[in-house]
């Protein structure tokens, strides 16, 4: 979803610049000042984790059924139920129990952009000084640079701050039983019960899903806006960057879906004590899955995760752009 999202973002900003090529990264404020590197990081981390708190409901309820087959029986899951399920939260948990997790979310979105952001900017540096200055200039070279300079920068981040996302996805998944008592107690747990490495567990699937749900956004959300400009020019931007990044998003996340599902249930692999499900690496979880719930079982949880996209973009979307008219005002003083 981090791609996803960031995609949108950058994309929505193109547009709101009057959709110059090259798509340039730094942004620019509607005053015509633009804005520093600090700016840009605490505007897109603000504007992610408010968005993430905001559709946190929808992200447990998405990570409860990603891994319910783990230990299951997978007979009982065939009518799965959201209703149902978040009734059960609230019965069993409490309201506030939506938001287990978030906290690590939150604290995980900073770094995440930091690194993005920094590393995107050196990839970039770097490809350009690659490709030429002869052929830097070119459309097809500046978007080449600008897809692997992305993945990269996208890999990278996920990479350092893949602890954290792990500590998230155990924490929201743990229901009535708390085996983990909140973000310290979970690293320091993880570290006694299954090594430093355990910390890292998944992160194959993670950085595998990286690469095609950049391409897959940046390549739908720009054949979505192009043909929408091409036939309705007088449409409002904001309108057209929202539609347009929701449906990349949700196009990303039906093709991305069974890797993060996979992700997750490896990120879960020996929590709480629990015997260890998948042994055969990444490939030897899908055949399990498969084998047990069958192709749908890839699926699982899908819902919730459309249901969140199309607000969670519109969030950022929206609150960047203010975020970054309000930064832009106070930087012109």
């Amino acid at each position: 979803m981090e791609a996803r999202v960031g995609m949108v973002v950058e994309g929505g900003q193109r547009t709101l610049d009057g959709g110059g090529g090259g798509g340039a990264k730094f942004l620019v404020a509607q005053n015509g000042h633009q804005l520093g590197t600090l700016h840009q990081l605490l505007a897109g981390g603000v504007a992610g984790a408010f968005s993430k708190t905001c559709t946190a409901p929808l992200a447990r309820l998405t990570i409860l059924f990603q891994v319910q087959g783990m230990h299951s029986d997978v007979a009982a899951l065939r009518n799965p139920s959201i209703w149902r399920e978040a009734s059960r939260i609230i019965n069993e948990e409490g309201f506030r129990a939506f938001w287990k997790g978030n906290m690590v979310t939150i604290a995980h979105r900073l770094p995440y952009t930091a690194v993005n952001f920094y590393t995107y900017e050196r990839y970039k540096n770097l490809l350009h000084s690659l490709v030429g200055e002869n052929v830097s200039g070119k459309s097809s070279a500046n978007l080449l640079v600008h897809f692997v300079g992305g993945g990269l920068a996208g890999i990278t981040a996920a990479s350092a701050s893949y602890p954290l996302d792990l500590v998230r996805t155990r924490l929201a998944a743990q229901r009535s039983s708390m085996y983990y008592r909140g973000i310290s107690h979970a690293f320091t747990t993880i570290v006694r019960d299954e090594g430093f490495l355990g910390l890292y567990k998944g992160l194959g699937a993670t950085l595998l899903g990286v690469g095609p749900s950049i391409a897959i956004s940046f390549s739908v959300y720009e054949w979505l806006r192009s043909v929408w400009q091409s036939q309705r020019p007088g449409d409002s931007t904001a309108v057209v960057g929202l539609a347009c990044g929701s449906l990349s998003g949700i196009a990303s996340s039906t093709a991305t879906f069974p890797l993060d599902l996979v992700r997750r249930r490896m990120q879960l692999e020996g929590a709480g004590g629990r015997a260890r499900v998948y042994n055969n690496g990444l490939l030897g979880a899908f055949g399990r899955i498969i084998q047990t719930e069958g192709v749908r079982g890839l699926y699982r949880g899908i819902l919730p995760e459309y249901y969140k996209v199309v607000p969670g973009v519109g969030i950022v979307f929206m609150t960047y752009e203010t975020l970054k008219m309000l930064l832009s005002n106070i930087q012109s003083y």
